[in-house]
């Protein structure tokens, strides 16, 4: 067990580092973008289609593999001012509406992406589908997700979870 937590931890460093890889390329196009602009005096699409391509990925794979529990976003008001057992109750119930949402879309989720190979990207000419296909990863692994969270909260375990 000790090993799987390791094995955990390893993983989710590594996202950390490829989640700063692609927020450090952003940056480094948007300063292309400036200078070829404001410079050089030179257009530069391909700048900013690696920007929107990568905010895409940004922020979906930061939400399917960064973020944690306690970094989503809540009614705290509400939240905070309950009992234990009803926070499990909110916690039940909001995962299992979110898996139900995701998992029914999710076919159509997968074949629109799909559909997306015939169009390409204006300058680089990356199909669509290459582009959208962290969607299908985010979907899948927020399903996963939100399945452990609402098995966490059934069972009235709660999670420990370490600073970062």
């Amino acid at each position: 067990m000790a090993g799987l937590i390791q094995l955990g931890r390893w993983l989710s460093k590594r996202a950390e580092n490829i989640l700063a890889l692609m927020l450090g390329a952003m940056f480094f196009a948007f300063i292309i973008q400036i200078v070829f602009r404001y410079v050089l005096q030179l257009p530069t699409g391909w700048a900013h289609e690696i920007s929107a391509i990568l905010w895409v990925w940004i922020v979906l794979f930061g939400a399917a593999f960064v973020l944690r529990d306690r970094d989503d976003v809540r009614l705290d008001v509400v939240y905070s001012a309950v009992g234990n057992k009803a926070r499990r109750v909110m916690t039940v119930i909001t995962a299992l509406a979110i898996v139900v949402l995701l998992a029914t879309a999710l076919p159509a989720i997968i074949d629109y992406i799909l559909f997306m190979k015939v169009e390409k990207t204006a300058y680089l000419k990356i199909r669509y589908d290459y582009v959208y296909s962290i969607f299908i990863v985010f979907a899948v692994v927020t399903v996963i997700r939100y399945i452990w969270r609402a098995g966490v909260a059934v069972w009235g375990r709660e999670e420990q979870e370490e600073t970062k």
